[in-house]
């Protein structure tokens, strides 16, 4: 038999090709229903390029035939007698036309495509079209148009995952199964208007939270990410940093769009959260990039809350608008600068190169963003990492249905915890690595000093430049590097080994490892298949209709999506620039300085 291939090149079956066939078919093959049948043979002559043709489908018998006109291949199934069972009751296997000519197949439909592409989908949800019309040309001969690519991706993804309809549908008993499969834990569902369309979802895992009072900064970042799904959307998030400077997300959310009174709930519910333990934990410092409907939240629900600017935020607007790279550069020293004094040098050093400076810090208050006026404490940490994770997930989850988004970023944030955990476990140090370096550089520097104590608890720690005051007592340093990041200076560890005491003590309880390993403590349950959860609208005898959520009102557009280009760099923490403590230039550490002392 003759066929056309993908390249146009027309081809003979040889007897090999007929073998398969024929182990494929055999008069009393069985298949399990008539609708595998159909599949089978559509497969079959798609694989041999022969057009069918079916002569009778019904509840006891499948007849099918080749379509050109005197070739004699046939195939008659029916059902056997008190089962669902068909078989093969007779079969003409031979071909004497040449097939299918071109590279379009009748027999190439949606749900051929979708069947085709499942396992591919299954392992990587990002599949797109394209690629799908490319590889079913490439492996099976076929051309199918773009429409029947999409199409058949939204048919095998309903079939895997559900349709996007059932996702909003099973929210309440999802949430149930969180709170049920880890208890302590927040979830809960709301909609809106009398169609019950969904408004938002909360979920907060019971191990994030114990994680983060347990050991954690009090130390949160707030930002968000816009969903393209087909029902769009913003997903909202509020994240910690842990000891070793890993994100730690502490609460998420969904909502149908980024609005001030979507944002005022979310910092709400973070305040239910909170509640109940804000008394014993010192005050928080909250990093964004200050849209105004979370100033306006924050004021509401944390008005006692320190709220900085989110540093990369800051840096961009700044380089956007001077587009001057000296300016820039001495912009980011005023940022590190540690003390009020060696902000204002730096701040005049800025407007003497352009007077605009002045207006853009009416704009940009530095008591919001520079260290040396900040009053929250950020251990050293200034940008939002949460900004990369949430563009990530977004990007990966937008094709899926929500529940199948909140348990991919279940099991991610479970992976975290499961990696952290097991790598913490090797630890034989007092402090987290990322600690122990500093401690490690602040040693090697705490050489060039001399030191003069003034009583049991204060030193004068002198060195060419300057004197600073130091009390072990209050964990104070008169260059305040202590206060703010939450370990001992050069300074502080000068005084520390003057009077043999370990340095590594006098670290923020945060960073030892054993609070590290008290972060990750906990596991996050696994949530069972959907087939064991109970439906709320049926448990209730399908009365209570308000318990069905049903999909937001707002959809996406037809048409292909603006994209919209994030840097890279964009989504990198700043690079922190080094400045030495002895001769003030930037670049090195006192540990490298060449100058003489």
């Amino acid at each position: 038999m003759q066929c056309l291939m993908a390249d146009g090149a027309l081809i003979t079956l040889d007897s090999d090709d007929i073998l398969a066939t024929e182990h494929v078919l055999a008069v009393g093959k069985e298949f399990p229903d008539v609708e595998t049948c159909r599949r089978t043979l559509k497969d079959l002559a798609i694989a041999l390029h022969f057009d069918l043709r079916i002569v009778k489908s019904d509840r006891s018998r499948f007849i099918a035939k080749c379509s050109k006109e005197g070739c004699p291949w046939r195939i008659h199934a029916a059902k056997c007698p008190g089962v669902q069972t068909f078989t093969v009751r007779t079969l003409n296997s031979e071909h004497t036309c040449e097939g299918v000519r071109d590279l379009h197949h009748q027999q190439a439909s949606v749900g051929w495509v979708a069947r085709s592409v499942e396992a591919r989908i299954r392992d990587n949800p990002q599949y797109k079209p394209k690629e799908i019309l490319q590889d079913i040309r490439d492996e099976h001969g076929v051309a199918v148009s773009y429409m029947q690519a999409w199409r058949g991706k939204e048919r095998s993804m309903a079939a895997l995952h559900g349709t996007y309809e059932e996702g909003y549908r099973f929210l309440p008993a999802y949430c149930e199964q969180i709170k049920l499969v880890n208890p302590g834990s927040f979830a809960s569902v709301s909609a809106l208007g009398p169609e019950n369309c969904f408004q938002r979802l909360f979920i907060a895992y019971r191990a994030c939270i114990s994680g983060f009072f347990s050991s954690c900064r009090p130390l949160l970042e707030l930002d968000r990410a816009h969903l393209k799904g087909k029902y769009l959307g913003a997903i909202l998030c509020a994240a910690a940093v842990d000891a070793d400077d890993g994100l730690f997300p502490l609460a998420i959310a969904i909502v149908d769009n980024e609005s001030d009174e979507n944002w005022s709930w979310f910092l709400s519910e973070l305040r239910k959260l909170l509640g109940m333990n804000t008394d014993s934990m010192p005050k928080l410092t909250i990093l964004s990039e200050r849209q105004s409907a979370v100033v306006e939240a924050v004021e509401t629900h944390f008005p006692t809350a320190f709220h900085g600017f989110c540093l990369r935020y800051v840096s961009e607007n700044f380089r956007d608008t001077f587009k001057n790279t000296k300016l820039v550069n001495i912009f980011w020293s005023a940022v590190y600068a540690l003390t009020p004094a060696e902000f204002e040098t730096k701040s005049n050093e800025m407007i003497e190169i352009s007077q605009d400076v002045v207006q853009w810090f009416e704009l940009y208050l530095p008591h919001l963003w520079a260290v040396a006026y900040f009053q929250g404490v950020r251990y050293g940490h200034f940008g939002l990492g949460i900004t990369e994770v949430l563009y990530n997930w977004a990007l990966e989850c937008h094709e899926l249905p929500i529940i199948q988004m909140m348990e991919h970023i279940r099991h991610q944030i479970s992976s975290w915890f499961d990696n952290r955990r097991e790598l913490s476990m090797g630890w034989n140090s007092i402090l987290v690595p990322s600690a122990e370096r500093r401690i490690t550089e602040a040693v090697a520097d705490a050489r060039c000093y001399q030191v003069l104590r003034a009583n049991e608890v204060e030193f004068e720690i002198v060195s060419t430049e300057r004197t600073n005051i130091v009390d072990i007592r209050t964990r104070d340093c008169s260059c305040r590097r202590w206060q703010i990041y939450g370990l001992p200076c050069a300074h502080a560890a000068a005084a520390l080994i003057s009077c043999g005491r370990n340095v590594h003590l006098f670290a923020e309880p945060c960073f030892t490892v054993s609070s590290y390993q008290q972060t990750y403590s906990q596991m996050i349950g696994e949530i069972p298949d959907r087939s064991l959860w109970k439906d709320e609208g049926e448990e209730a005898g399908g009365g209570v209709e308000s318990l069905r959520i049903r999909p937001p009102k707002t959809r996406r557009p037809p048409g292909r999506p603006k994209k919209k280009v994030v840097r890279v760099e964009n989504l990198k923490r700043p690079k922190r620039i080094v400045q030495c403590g002895r001769c003030h230039l930037l670049g090195h550490s006192q540990k490298k300085c060449t100058q003489p002392i």
